[in-house]
């Protein structure tokens, strides 16, 4: 009876689980939920999705998951963002979104793991971010599971989500919730208990700019913070010494100056650790706990950053202004050298010419 079905329809105010054979409905290419108190978990990455957002999923407090990865998809993310007040992931990775990150996302308080690297995002990092409390959620049980295989391009891989009811996807019940994530320089899956404790915002491989707001230092639940790859300014907040949880923090390919702040190496959960290709100057912190076991290519790039991990001693050298001194000193000793020689070939010529004047006058006839 299941595999007769193409349509399903339960947009009633229905609770709990779905039947497990909803899953074997194998000729099911609609399925419309809408209006119940499922927790949903949207999986449709890497399919050959385009177009933008529009009003996909607007309003529905029920989605606990959103993932986009390595579609095509464009424009901006929609202000209504805010409207999907239970989402926990946001993960919108390689696809082809720009515009400005939306102070919007503040206001998502379950959100514990956000993922917009790779797009074209531009302008600055909104400051309100450092109010996410990044909450840990002890379970996370797929209940219902909207996954789409990857699929030939057609008509119907246009995402008009506006009025997607799952078409050409299946839905899956009592699987465990699995959530791939960048982190700590490697690509891992998460799920089970190891997933409740993950919490992180990968920002990299956009047109980011502007400084790193210091309000970013209160997220003090964060695990991994990405910021790699953009054209962020300024200095590295020593607000940052806050994050006692962190285990991987990447700030490097980006434009920051200023010298690394030596509160950092509190940071005793640091696992890995970037600042390369920079224009950061000064002394490298010295090693402390964690600090202890970064290698050059966590510094490498910033010409003016000196340690003895980069093999390049700090000890002051002559400045700038004794360099600029001695020159002077030895530019006047050349004056002074030429002034006594012309004055010593003057006197010479002098006497020469009273010689030959004093021998005229006794003799006139020579």
């Amino acid at each position: 009876f299941p595999n007769s079905l193409s349509e399903i329809d339960l947009s009633n105010k229905l609770h709990g689980k779905l039947p497990r054979w909803i899953g074997n409905a194998s000729f099911l290419w609609r399925l419309n939920l809408s209006n119940n108190g499922f927790e949903e978990h949207v999986h449709l990455h890497r399919n050959r999705l385009r177009g933008t957002l529009s009003l996909a999923f607007y309003n529905n407090s029920s989605i606990v998951t959103l993932d986009l990865r390595g579609n095509n998809l464009t424009g901006s993310i929609p202000k209504w963002i805010y409207t999907l007040s239970s989402l926990s992931v946001l993960l919108l990775k390689d696809n082809h979104f720009h515009g400005k990150v939306p102070i919007e996302l503040c206001k998502l308080h379950s959100l514990s793991i956000i993922d917009l690297s790779q797009n074209m995002f531009s302008g600055p990092i909104p400051s309100c971010l450092g109010n996410l409390s990044l909450p840990i959620q002890m379970k996370r049980i797929l209940e219902t599971g909207f996954y789409g295989p990857s699929i030939e391009e057609d008509e119907s891989t246009r995402i008009m989500i506006g009025n997607l009811e799952m078409d050409s996807y299946y839905p899956l019940s009592y699987l465990e919730e699995v959530i791939e994530f960048t982190t700590k320089s490697g690509f891992y899956s998460y799920n089970g208990d190891i997933l409740s404790y993950m919490t992180g915002i990968d920002l990299s491989c956009n047109n980011l700019t502007g400084h790193i707001p210091p309000e970013l230092g209160n997220l003090s639940e964060i695990h991994s913070l990405n910021l790699s790859h953009n054209k962020l300014t300024g200095v590295i907040p020593s607000s940052f010494s806050k994050l006692q949880h962190i285990e991987s923090l990447d700030l490097s390919y980006n434009n920051l100056s200023g010298e690394i702040p030596y509160q950092l190496v509190e940071l005793n959960s640091l696992e890995v650790f970037s600042v390369a290709y920079n224009n950061l100057s000064g002394s490298i912190p010295k090693p402390k706990a964690q600090f202890g076991t970064f290698i050059e290519n966590s510094y490498e790039g910033n010409p003016f950053l000196c340690g003895d991990i980069l093999h390049k001693s700090c000890s002051k050298t002559d400045s700038p202004s004794t360099i600029s001194t001695v020159s002077e000193d030895k530019g006047e000793d050349g004056l002074i050298g030429t002034y006594d020689f012309f004055v010593s070939f003057l006197v010479s010529y002098v006497v020469v010419l009273l010689t030959i004047f004093v021998v005229l006058y006794i003799n006139p006839y020579w």
